[in-house]
């Protein structure tokens, strides 16, 4: 994708709207959550920070020991925090944060200005599509994404560069959410989420992307559906933060009629 083709409404709410300003979305990481273990009595901003904090590790955890060789990218980093808790609490050789809007990157910049001043070697930020990475064959042991597989317009290209950029025997990690097959799905997640109506999320299917990833030679391709550590907590948050009536309350309705769930899905490069 051209980084100046960027679709109006991802432009919108990364750029001018700056998502990471929400409420909803405490501390700027900008995922729904990992909520395993949090009381769920009356959860705080720090709660939801700790949430979304969580599901970075949960995803890095699936990268092999010893993990201080693997250099890294993360696509669709937003505003870096991610990326910097990755290269702080496990030590990665680097860690590269991708993201297709500008205004991402030079917020990720500022904000871990510390950071990359510490591991100014180790630690980057910069400008590319997830079909479009800007590495060299081969070149990375390990690529993850949090929560923003579901913005990219098609994965099948995301699924080819992935295998491009990786090294034989390089691990592939995506968490976020996927929607259930067929096309009486789309209409229905249009209907309950103004995410998808308006086009920021793509009710891309699991199985749709699998097969992307096994045709761009990715093998022990495994899957695991965690939205029960996801949904309801991040309910549960905006019960306290957002209107009774605020579209996002829908999410957790369409998790429970089974028209969406969320997935740590991991491959790796055959």
């Amino acid at each position: 994708m051209d980084h100046h083709h960027i679709p109006p409404t991802v432009r919108r709410t990364y750029g001018t709207d700056d998502l990471s300003a929400a409420p909803s979305f405490a501390g700027g990481f900008i995922n729904f959550g990992d909520w395993r273990g949090i009381d769920l009595t009356a959860p705080t901003q720090e709660d939801r920070v700790h949430s979304q904090e969580q599901l970075y590790r949960r995803t890095l955890r699936a990268f092999p020991e010893p993990r201080e060789q693997l250099r890294l990218a993360e696509v669709g980093c937003g505003r870096g925090l991610g990326a910097a808790l990755a290269l702080r609490e496990f030590r990665f050789a680097s860690v590269t944060g991708i993201d297709i809007h500008p205004d991402q990157i030079e917020r990720a910049r500022a904000v871990n200005a510390r950071a990359l001043a510490t591991y100014p070697d180790r630690l980057a930020y910069t400008l590319g599509s997830a079909d479009e990475l800007p590495f060299p064959d081969a070149s990375l042991d390990g690529v993850y994404s949090v929560e923003a597989a579901q913005h990219f317009r098609e994965l099948s290209g995301f699924a080819r560069e992935a295998a491009r950029v990786l090294r034989p025997g390089g691990r592939l990690v995506v968490t976020t959410f996927f929607a259930a097959a067929g096309p009486e799905v789309a209409e229905r997640l249009k209907i309950l989420l103004a995410s998808f109506a308006d086009g920021l999320d793509v009710p891309h299917s699991l199985d749709a992307f699998t097969a992307d990833l096994a045709a761009a030679g990715f093998t022990a391709v495994d899957t695991t559906a965690i939205g029960s550590d996801v949904w309801p907590g991040f309910d549960r948050y905006l019960t306290d933060t957002v209107p009774t009536a605020h579209w996002s309350r829908n999410f957790l309705p369409a998790w429970r009629d089974g028209l969406l769930d969320y997935h740590l899905l991991t491959a790796t490069r055959a």
